[in-house]
């Protein structure tokens, strides 16, 4: 048993950027830490930190000198000829056997089936020593971790809870501090209204005085220093909510609120329809060297259905896909009818729909030559590239998330008649993952998706699920659960 693992000022900076500082904390034995933050702010770098794989800037990190450390990376080097959820399975199983004090995963479930999935959730709350997760799984947050450390504006955070109890305290405070803007925007419109009603009863005393001199009377004139003494104090109560709602706007910068995209497709660009799409009785797919990865392939896709293809890691989902896409070295055989391939978008976790020696906006320029500068500028200010910075950048520089909201706006840009995903919310933060749903849940054509993770699929909608079981393509006719 390890005693605990100190953490004070940390400092991480790169190329002169800080990345995160002023982290001071401690690590306790059988402690359950999930380490969240969008894509790029240094997540992984933080466990090969902890390791001391990477050198702090400043800071300390102080360990008993025989604490041993077990590591699973996000990408896998090792096993060429696995699937990624062997490859995880053999590198945990490896790192398990040591029997480390401390276990830290980058991303275990990216490319885990449902199956497996539910086997490592049980194995975590069973472990025996300390777990330090990255994780954008939000089923895992929930159920595997009891404190959690949030990287945002180059700060971590510390929280003691799941990801469940993070978002309620969350909206708490969200709602707590819009309730407190919403009164102090009300009394200053009570201010403002009382300053009407002051200026008027001086108009009106103004006009009274007039009237009384025109007529010879003794004027009842209403002296201006009431209502400069109105101004003054009315000013002077403005300035201090102005000084109290600046003060709780910082507040409420410092509470995660993710933007959303709320996109427009340009559906005149190609027929949305019911009309049937894809048509395939009794088909079989095999690569080149005609082993047969599956058979009993009767599939109907209409041109609005949303399905899921679902199979334990090596089914076969990806081979499948790959048909209905017409690659060169999948061999299909039996009765195929596929929409013409521009009528479909392929979106998958590595973005090889991508130019990636291309700008964001020549990306965009060069797949809509007919609009303008100003048109294109805006189409992308809608997936939230704004400034000349971002939309000049460089596909290959941008970050995971970036990429896919690129994607997406390509997509919106000149939608397809179908969209086909293929486990694209891999290593993807939440916020990118929510960015793809609210994107996903407009899009107007058919929808076919590979994914492990049922709350994705749910959110897009999609009900009915095929699983490739035994080399066989069946018809579950189940809604995701």
């Amino acid at each position: 048993m390890h005693k605990q693992i100190s953490i004070k000022d940390l400092c991480f900076t790169y190329s002169k950027d800080i990345i995160f500082e002023d982290f001071t904390t401690q690590i306790n034995l059988n402690d359950r830490i999930a380490i969240i933050g969008s894509n790029g702010c240094g997540k992984s770098t933080l466990i090969k930190i902890l390791q001391q794989k990477i050198n702090l800037s400043s800071g300390t990190i102080t360990f008993d000198a025989d604490l041993k450390f077990g590591y699973v990376p996000q990408l896998i080097d090792d096993f060429n000829n696995l699937s990624g959820g062997e490859r995880f399975n053999k590198v945990i199983t490896r790192e398990l056997s040591s029997s480390p004090d401390v276990l830290l995963l980058d991303e275990p479930t990216n490319h885990l089936d449902l199956h497996n999935r539910k086997s490592l959730m049980r194995m975590l709350n069973s472990y025996f020593g300390t777990l330090i997760i990255v994780s954008h799984d939000q089923e895992l947050l929930s159920s595997c971790v009891n404190v959690l450390w949030h990287i945002t504006e180059k700060k971590i955070n510390i929280f003691k809870g799941n990801y469940n109890d993070y978002i309620q305290a969350n909206d708490a405070k969200r709602n707590l501090i819009e309730k407190e803007l919403y009164e102090l925007d009300k009394q200053k419109r009570d201010i403002h209204l009382s300053l009407m009603k002051e200026q008027q009863r001086a108009s009106k005393s103004k006009r009274k005085g007039q009237k009384s001199i025109r007529n010879k009377k003794w004027p009842t004139v209403v002296s201006k220093a009431k209502f400069s003494r109105a101004q003054k104090t009315s000013g002077d109560k403005k300035a201090t909510i102005n000084s109290k709602k600046n003060k709780i706007k910082d507040k409420l910068d410092s509470i995660y609120l993710p933007e959303i995209i709320a996109p427009t497709f340009a559906i005149a660009s190609t027929k949305i329809t019911d009309n049937q799409l894809v048509y395939i009785n009794d088909g079989a797919v095999c690569y080149l060297e005609n082993k047969i990865i599956i058979q009993s392939i009767n599939l109907s896709i209409s041109g609005k259905d949303r399905i899921a293809i679902k199979g334990d890691n090596g089914s076969g989902k990806t081979i499948f896909i790959k048909a209905i896409l017409n690659m060169p070295d999948v061999i299909k055989s039996g009765n195929w009818h596929m929409p013409k391939q521009e009528c479909i978008g392929y979106l998958d976790q590595h973005y090889n729909s991508l130019i990636f020696e291309q700008t964001v906006f020549d990306s965009i320029s060069k797949l809509m030559p007919e609009w303008s500068c100003d048109q294109s500028r805006n189409h992308l200010n809608s997936f939230l590239f704004r400034n000349n910075e971002e939309v000049n950048m460089k596909v290959t520089n941008l970050s995971g998330g970036e990429k896919a909201r690129l994607s997406l706006a390509l997509i919106a840009a000149k939608t397809p008649s179908m969209l086909i995903l293929d486990e694209i919310t891999n290593n993807l933060d939440i916020e990118t993952t929510n960015h793809v749903i609210q994107v996903l849940k407009n899009y107007p054509g058919a929808i076919l998706a590979i994914s492990h993770d049922d709350n994705f699929l749910r959110e897009i909608n999609i009900k009915n699920s095929y699983e490739i079981v035994n080399k066989e393509l069946i018809n579950s006719y189940l809604e995701i659960t």
